[in-house]
């Protein structure tokens, strides 16, 4: 992330694409982004309510940080796809100036204060999957004029973890509450926010719940509403936590076959008849969430499988590429980020 501080860089490039290949469209990205950040409703707040005198769910209200984009998560992580937005680019200079603009009135001191007290009193709230973009974030922030008012949210969510981490048994589900998915994300942003201690127990952790998995039985994956692959999900965090020279071994006994002939579902763009729907249109993103995680995997392969799988990401990735600015609402609020995540996946970091 940008700084030489961080010991992982995101980089993009401006168009559609693998790694190294066609630049994606980035202005078109962050323009919908924003568009999606104003969208006041729909807005499914997530708000336990605790009592009589705790109704009020107005967006801007119950979070003056967080709020557009449907839900809390999806105004964090599309917040964090500007940022990079930014670093990176290029965006020309009217999209830029949009995007500093949208940042500069939600991410203030006072508006962190607020999304703070929430997840202090709601220890519960969005985790885990929230809590691993609003790390993403203000790693992503580092070295920006952003960076002091998002640093508290970090240090709140970094005093949550723990508890979390704690717990005895992973959930593996292709939904929000995926455990693997969420320590990739923890992994990422405490690297960068030089947080070594918690970077040490995450990584333990990951071993701890999923290091002796294998083989993986995928043959149910996809359920209906997964935007992720429990298998791949996992396999890319342990590519991330295992010693390099034990990662290739790992995955060839986790996903043996995996671009040979075995596993091919997983490498093929799952369909769903109604994108207005919230859940069914979460296949969409499960090709963006594929294609990111194959890219990450690929090195680990043997050719020609590494080539195979390379090619099927390409594939998951050119299949929903139209719908990630031109889609319903249910698709636009949160697929900008999985798409430039899959675009970077696999570059030098």
């Amino acid at each position: 992330m940008p700084g030489a501080r961080h010991t992982e860089r995101m980089t993009a490039t401006s168009g559609v694409g693998s790694p190294g290949g066609p630049t994606y469209p980035a202005d078109a990205w962050a323009r919908v982004a924003c568009e999606a950040l104003a969208t006041v409703y729909p807005y499914a707040p997530g708000h336990v309510v605790t009592g009589p005198e705790d109704v009020d769910v107005r967006p801007q209200t119950l979070h003056p940080a967080f709020w557009g984009c449907l839900d809390w998560h999806s105004s964090v992580h599309m917040q964090a796809s500007l940022l990079v937005l930014l670093a990176d680019g290029p965006l020309s200079e009217p999209v830029a100036a949009r995007c500093r603009e949208l940042l500069d009135a939600r991410l203030t001191w006072a508006a962190i204060e607020v999304e703070v007290e929430y997840l202090r009193g709601r220890p519960s709230f969005e985790r885990p999957y929230g809590w691993g973009w609003a790390l993403m974030l203000a790693a992503q922030a580092r070295g920006t004029r952003w960076e002091g008012p998002v640093a508290p949210l970090a240090e709140q969510i970094v005093e949550l973890v723990p508890a979390w981490l704690a717990q005895p048994l992973p959930v593996r589900h292709g939904v929000h509450s995926n455990s693997a998915f969420a320590l990739t994300l923890v992994l990422r942003a405490v690297a960068a926010l030089d947080r070594p201690e918690l970077t040490q127990l995450a990584r333990a952790r990951a071993i701890d719940w999923f290091g002796a998995d294998g083989p993986a039985d995928t043959s149910a994956e996809p359920s209906g509403h997964d935007f992720l692959s429990p298998a791949l999900t996992q396999a890319a965090l342990m590519m991330r936590v295992l010693p390099q020279a034990g990662r290739s071994g790992w995955l060839a006994g986790y996903l043996p076959g995996l671009g040979e002939g075995a596993h091919g579902h997983l490498l093929t763009p799952p369909l769903t008849q109604d994108t207005s729907d919230g859940q069914l249109a979460h296949l969409l993103g499960l090709s963006l969430s594929r294609a990111w995680q194959l890219r990450e995997l690929a090195p680990y392969l043997p050719e020609p499988a590494r080539a195979a799988v390379l090619a099927a990401a390409e594939a998951l990735f050119e299949a929903v590429a139209p719908v990630v600015t031109d889609g319903d609402f249910m698709l636009t609020h949160w697929l900008v980020t999985f798409a430039l995540f899959a675009h970077l996946a696999g570059r030098p970091q």
